[in-house]
């Protein structure tokens, strides 16, 4: 963490009276919170950020398909729910009234299916109906405000007993510029991140600009790009059409790691609770999904067998 950005977060508390404390002591105590993040992110093989740059894309389904379809594969998985104003992760997985419960030890995350660990502000809230709502009035400083949410995060990473893990994925904040390189400074030995598109120009005009920011301004490296909705494919004849317009992504120099057909049971799965993957385990998105697991453990796994 930039001691210099703490240092601006501390002044503008205090032209509000509102920091408790001297910029040293808050200094202090967010060294030792990045302290006990790398104690706890230390005992998970591989960390991954998955990423959009733009809302409505199918983020968060991606995630957590993708993880089970790595679970599936005998990995132990883990999902950090990023998005803390917005948080969906533990709705798509079916487990809204779960808590993450405090130990001695530390936070112990829910678990979901195929043993997939999870933690998500959602699981912190009195109700399904609880707003996330910050302490002061909203004209509040922009800073006042990220700084209480990136506090959270970081309270999420250094208290949650993660335990043994072979992959944590990180489900990001869509459509912010602010937030992942804060989170991705927070992440020790992040190993990169994976965009998430659909094959439209908007979008794609978008996720080029994510991209540039991400590898370039980041240094973190693009795992592989994902288009979602790519086209459609008839239940009942299996024809396949588009659904969007065509778009460049094949211009766009990313290597493509998958592309995941439209299919309308994906979204009313997760309403329901139960991922797409495990209620429809050979629909051809959740072969898409297989078939990016393969590829990513190839990447991350087998390429640390064959050194």
């Amino acid at each position: 963490m930039d001691k210099n950005f703490i240092t601006r977060i501390v002044k503008d508390l205090e032209s509000k009276g509102a920091a408790p404390a001297s910029t040293t002591d808050i200094i202090g105590q967010v060294g030792d919170q990045i302290e006990r993040v790398r104690n706890r992110l230390s005992r998970i093989s591989h960390k991954m950020a998955v990423m959009s740059g733009k809302g409505g894309v199918g983020k968060s389904s991606v995630t957590i398909n993708l993880a089970l379809a790595i679970a599936k594969k005998g990995f132990k998985v883990g999902i950090l729910d990023a998005d803390i104003s917005g948080p969906s992760i533990p709705k798509m997985f079916g487990i809204v009234g779960k808590t993450i419960n405090i130990t001695p030890e530390g936070a112990i995350p829910a678990v979901s299916h195929l043993g997939i660990k999870v933690a998500s502000m959602d699981l912190m809230l009195k109700g399904d109906n609880t707003p996330v709502v910050w302490k002061g009035t909203w004209q509040d400083s922009a800073v006042w405000r990220g700084a209480l949410e990136m506090g959270v995060i970081r309270e999420l990473l250094a208290d949650v007993v993660w335990g043994d893990l072979d992959l944590l994925l990180i489900d990001m904040p869509p459509a912010s510029s602010d937030k992942p390189p804060v989170i991705a400074n927070l992440i020790p030995d992040l190993d990169g991140a994976i965009m998430v598109t659909i094959p439209t120009e908007v979008s794609q005009h978008i996720v080029r600009k994510s991209i540039n920011f991400v590898s370039k301004e980041l240094k973190i490296p693009i795992v592989g790009l994902i288009e979602n909705m790519t086209s459609f494919i008839c239940p009942e004849c299996g024809h396949k059409s588009g659904l969007f317009s065509e778009g460049s992504i094949k211009e766009m120099g990313i290597h493509i790691i998958g592309e995941i057909p439209f299919d309308s049971r994906i979204s009313r799965s997760a309403d329901r609770g139960l991922p797409f993957i495990i209620e429809f385990p050979d629909a051809p998105a959740s072969l898409s999904f297989l078939s990016i697991a393969d590829k990513i453990i190839d990447q991350f796994f087998n390429k640390e067998t064959r050194q």
